[in-house]
């Protein structure tokens, strides 16, 4: 089967499930969309990741990270390989000594990884037919701040989010002891109410 690459293009709330997040995938050579509901621990250690932020101690993914590298494994690529009673399955495509191994996986864990290891992520035409969503031009340009995939850098990300918002996700940094996070939002609102 045709491997079909995919980019993170957003991490978001859930609309359909409180408490956990939805991170969207979109297909690098085409406009269709796959979003998939993971928990607020992967989303975090996504959104660390992607962020390029240093927690004062490992997360779990990167201690498996740190793991793979020191025993000479190299995370090649992700595949989300199957969607059954709605639930995506991965897998974890690595190389050590020139041999492949594949390591099943969850794909919010698989997903954290990626982010991480800065490999690919594939899927199969049958995953996005089934769950895939095609969004227009005029979506695409009109989404909400807080469905976007977020820009690299840390101000940049949080730039784009209105007060209202960022007070939310720092009550949710807050809630997580995700201390670092909510320095830099705090420090965004305090920027705002500056300037104002």
């Amino acid at each position: 089967m045709k491997k079909i690459e995919l980019d993170i293009v957003a991490l978001s709330h859930s609309v359909t499930q409180s408490h956990n997040y939805a991170v969207v995938l979109g297909e690098r050579s085409g406009s269709r969309r796959l979003p998939i509901v993971i928990g607020s621990f992967e989303a975090q250690a996504i959104a660390v990741a992607m962020e390029r932020m240093t927690p004062n101690r490992p997360l779990t993914h990167d201690l498996f990270k740190n793991t793979l590298e020191t025993f000479h494994i190299d995370l090649k690529e992700v595949v989300i390989n199957n969607l059954l009673d709605g639930i995506f399955y991965a897998r974890l495509i690595c190389l050590k000594d020139g041999e492949l191994i594949e390591i099943d996986s969850r794909t919010s864990d698989a997903l954290a990884m990626a982010v991480r290891f800065a490999c690919p992520i594939f899927t199969y035409e049958f995953i996005l037919d089934a769950a895939g969503v095609v969004l227009e031009e005029s979506e695409e340009e009109g989404e909400p701040a807080e469905e976007r995939a977020q820009p690299k850098g840390k101000s940049a990300s949080l730039s784009s989010y209105s007060i209202d918002a960022l007070n939310k996700m720092l009550e949710e940094m807050l809630a997580e002891e995700n201390y670092e996070r909510a320095a830099e939002i705090r420090d965004e609102i305090r920027r705002r109410g500056e300037t104002s």
